[in-house]
């Protein structure tokens, strides 16, 4: 018969590696992103130049230009959308918005956002 029991020194060592390896994979792990709501209402309420009507107001054009980004949209397309939506030419404005809404609201899609800026230049350029 084969005596399948793990020695009491082995036994440690085994757990050791385990706890080891778990705290050092937690370690490096990357830290989830979070959404700012209130960072967010302070950076684009205290600049002019949006009007919202409310908290409530600019916390919505703030998830729905997340929701843009996260449905495939490109930077041009979203900047275009808010340059229309606050009837502004100001390119300065749009991005300023957009990133805003991106870095506080759903930070996980930052790199989606750069990426579809790459290589962008404002119209006049």
């Amino acid at each position: 018969m084969v005596d399948h029991t793990v020695r009491p020194g082995l036994r440690r060592l085994l757990f050791g590696v385990a706890l080891v390896s778990g705290m050092f994979g937690s370690m490096l792990a990357a830290p989830a992103g979070h959404a700012d709501v209130v960072a967010y209402l302070v950076n684009v309420t205290v600049r002019p130049g949006y009007n919202f009507a409310n908290a409530d107001a600019a916390a919505a054009y703030g998830q729905a230009i997340c929701d843009k980004v996260a449905g495939g949209r490109s930077y041009p397309q979203i900047t275009g959308d808010v340059k229309s939506d606050f009837a502004t030419s100001d390119e300065f404005q749009a991005s300023y918005l957009i990133t805003q809404a991106v870095n506080e609201l759903c930070p996980a899609q930052i790199w989606p956002l750069r990426n579809s800026a790459a290589g962008y230049r404002p119209p006049g350029l």
